[in-house]
């Protein structure tokens, strides 16, 4: 960069010096038509002096412009006589320059959106000439080229002089900006909690920095180029045009922000009415939902989706009300951002929306709670979490299963723990016994297995049911109550369960016919007691 810069500034000082030597006066092509008809514009050393609109005594716009350029060009080259005269004709005016008619202004030049008169036109134009014809001797001034070579020389040495002070400001703020934010931010604390850490917020601060700093140095390089070409008479309209540039985007930013500050007062009063409401709306809730109320329908489970939906509607209530407020809300890129979104949302939150419904239906229909053992479609475990989309069951085998509230709610649900006085859950189990072991003995030895089976508990009373007479066998099920109070889940229960039937049975020299038979056996189904621990089995220490 250090190399660069001051090539390049040689060569553009010695481009600003041959220009005026070059081409004082050079012809410039018109700038034809709009689409309200032809015009041209008449353009001397680089300064627009006069655009026209009409066609005069033959000769269009491009004529006049060509030949008015043309006179001006010789009298600035060939004669020392260079007054700017204007002359009334009629309606029309007439500019002379230095007596020669350099141009005739006449009503139909005048833009009609301007809504200016004929005259006020002429003396504009005369004076932008007279401007011209100053700039011109200022060109062949050798004592004025060589002052605004050296105010450009001092302005590029400030510039550079500058730019170098905001690169060793910036570098001693970098320096210090570590201890200052870790000293800073050691004190914002909520409790013990840090809220914000240095080591995150470093990289944020450092880039707006490096943003002020190019923003800096485009600011100070536009300054600078806007200075040096306003130093020469033929660069000296870019020059304004950069400084007009800026400061029309100024007033822009500015008028833009003040009259933005209306509807964003608007959008912050309804931004802290909706506040108001959403505290008020949600201390109510809390009052409902507490012990004793006669809202059968909000209670402690129910109260934090009513909350967040509650929330959730005046909010979006109070942005649809602040939105027209909102600057920029009425441009067609905002418009179209809205439109975007709204299709997006449209197209890809379907299921998103009916599994935040089935969400709902299952936290207001009280259909499973947290802690519930349940039983959905094939899967059944105890349920760890309800979620807005998702429901979280553990099953007895250590996995844990995702299951979409919309599968719950379009199946049927079995809540093995609602069966349960307090909290708990039922389990049971179906055997099948032919029809010559007395129905009353299956039940007392069901009855003793499940008194055996460590978890099951004997209040309320383990209960036996005959639910079929099929062709074979009679079907006896099994229903007991267990607690979560014990560690062991549902499927070590149910083993348990089903090992101590095996062991009732054997005991008492009945067997179990599952699968059905054709015939008796010659020899009954059943394990001798002094069989129970074949090998690899091990008995119990004693």
């Amino acid at each position: 960069m250090r190399t660069f810069l001051p090539g390049l500034l040689r060569h553009s000082l010695a481009m600003l010096l041959l220009l005026p030597l070059l081409g004082l006066a050079a012809v410039t092509p018109a700038d034809n038509s709009t689409g309200t008809g032809e015009q041209a514009t008449l353009k001397v050393a680089n300064r627009t002096i006069m655009v026209f609109r009409s066609s005069l005594l033959g000769e269009g716009p491009e004529m006049r412009a060509t030949r008015a350029r043309s006179v001006i060009n010789e009298v600035l080259s060939s004669s020392d006589n260079l007054d700017v005269i204007l002359q009334p004709s009629q309606q029309n005016y007439i500019v002379l320059l230095g007596g020669h008619r350099g141009f005739i202004v006449t009503p139909a030049d005048i833009d009609p959106l301007q809504n200016d008169s004929v005259e006020s036109e002429a003396k504009d134009a005369a004076e932008r000439l007279r401007q011209v014809v100053a700039e011109s001797q200022q060109g062949r001034d050798l004592h004025f080229m060589l002052t605004a070579v050296g105010y450009t020389v001092a302005a590029t040495l400030v510039f550079f002089l500058l730019i170098r002070a905001i690169y060793l400001l910036r570098g001693k703020i970098m320096a210090v900006l570590p201890g200052l934010m870790h000293r800073h931010t050691q004190s914002l604390k909520l409790g013990h909690t840090q809220v914000v850490d240095a080591y995150q917020l470093y990289p944020l601060v450092s880039r707006i920095l490096h943003a002020l700093r190019w923003l800096l140095m485009l600011l100070l390089a536009n300054e600078w180029l806007s200075f040096v070409l306003s130093r020469f008479p033929y660069t000296r309209p870019w020059g304004e045009s950069l400084n007009a540039y800026l400061l029309d985007l100024i007033g822009y930013l500015f008028e833009g922000a003040v009259n933005a500050l209306p509807g964003l007062g608007v959008a912050v009063a309804i931004f802290f009415i909706a506040r108001g409401i959403s505290g008020f709306s949600q201390r109510l809730l809390r009052r409902m939902a507490a012990p004793g109320s006669s809202e059968a329908w909000l209670n402690a489970e129910t109260l934090q989706p009513t909350r967040r939906l509650t929330a959730l509607a005046i909010w979006l209530f109070a942005f649809a009300m602040a939105y027209p407020y909102l600057p920029g809300a009425g441009t067609e890129a905002f418009r179209g951002l809205s439109v975007l979104i709204g299709l997006m949302i449209s197209l890809g939150a379907s299921s998103v929306v009916g599994q935040a419904a089935s969400g709902l239906i299952l936290t207001y229909t009280r259909t499973l709670r947290a802690g519930e053992y349940v039983r959905v479609g094939d899967y059944e475990g105890t349920v760890t979490e309800m979620g807005m989309f998702t429901t979280r069951i553990r099953t007895g085998l250590g996995e844990v299963l995702t299951i979409p509230n919309s599968m719950i709610t379009g199946t049927v649900t079995k809540n093995y723990s609602r069966a349960a006085n307090g909290q708990g859950y039922v389990v049971g189990t179906t055997v099948t016994i032919g029809y010559d072991t007395p129905w009353r003995q299956v039940e007392a030895m069901l009855i003793e297995a499940a008194e055996r089976t460590e978890g099951i508990v004997s209040n309320p009373a383990a209960e036996v049911f005959q639910t079929a007479l099929a062709d074979y066998y009679p079907e006896y099920r099994l229903v007991a109550h267990a607690v979560p109070e014990h560690p062991r889940p549902r499927a070590a229960l149910l083993s348990a369960l089903h090992a101590n039937i095996q062991d009732v049975f054997n005991e008492y020299g009945v067997q179990i016919m599952s699968p059905h038979y054709i015939a008796d056996p010659q020899q009954d189904k059943v394990v001798a007691r002094e069989n129970w621990y074949q090998a690899p089995a091990k008995p119990p220490e004693p």
